[in-house]
């Protein structure tokens, strides 16, 4: 049971990796555009400030899965725990099947169906990451995926990780690891609210009073 960051935002991901409860870190071409960086250069700012996430991921932006592997190699010249991203096209599949036979991590990302999903397995995808948000806004269930696949691997001894992506809720992070992920990915605003419950909040208020009024009685 693994929690993932999903941000491009360094002093997020170094508070995140403090705390202890941070797996690893999924990253996006969108996300470093957005925080104006170079997507090698926070690849390896991440990487130098947490060593010791199991993944770092780096998604790679090209037509053939040639052109993938040769623009994965800067990122995997990095470090072993660097997760080449690669979209679940034919092109896609190609290259994790290359990039997975020379033991390199690989995270099969835009996945929306079981089949997918075996496809991925079949070409030794360390990670298959199912979009549950966005499988939840085109009317399909999201988590029903998620359990899909699961029990899918299950039955087949597969030894792929599923990584529920596109999570946007702390309700769906309980569901998906219920329902048999290995991982989920959360952006930040998610994950710092996995900490709060108002019971939680008026439980510790009441010990506090109590506290201070055995205090008083002392």
């Amino acid at each position: 049971m693994k929690i993932f960051l999903d941000t491009a935002e360094v002093e997020q991901i170094i508070d995140g990796y403090k705390t202890g409860l941070i797996d690893g870190v999924t990253t996006n071409p969108t996300l470093i555009l957005r925080s104006g960086r170079d997507q090698q250069e926070v690849i390896e700012e991440i990487y130098q400030a947490c060593p010791n996430l199991e993944s770092i991921s780096a998604e790679v932006v090209a037509d053939t899965a040639e052109e993938m592997i040769e623009q994965a190699q800067p990122f995997i010249d990095l470090s072993d725990n660097v997760t080449i991203k690669v979209p679940c096209t034919r092109e896609g599949l190609k290259a994790c099947y290359e990039l997975s036979h020379e033991d390199i991590l690989t995270n099969v990302t835009l996945v929306f169906s079981v089949s997918q999903a075996i496809l991925a397995a079949k070409a030794g995808a360390s990670y298959v990451s199912p979009f549950v948000g966005r499988v939840d806004d085109n009317s399909f269930g999201g988590l029903c995926l998620v359990k899909d696949i699961a029990n899918t691997y299950k039955r087949h001894d597969v030894e792929t990780q599923i990584l529920a992506a596109s999570i946007r809720n702390v309700r769906d992070v309980g569901r998906a690891f219920e329902y048999g992920a290995n991982v989920c990915t959360l952006p930040v605003k998610v994950f710092d609210k996995m900490y709060d419950h108002v019971l939680t909040e008026k439980g510790l208020e009441l010990f506090n009073n109590d506290y201070l009024a055995a205090i008083k009685e002392t």
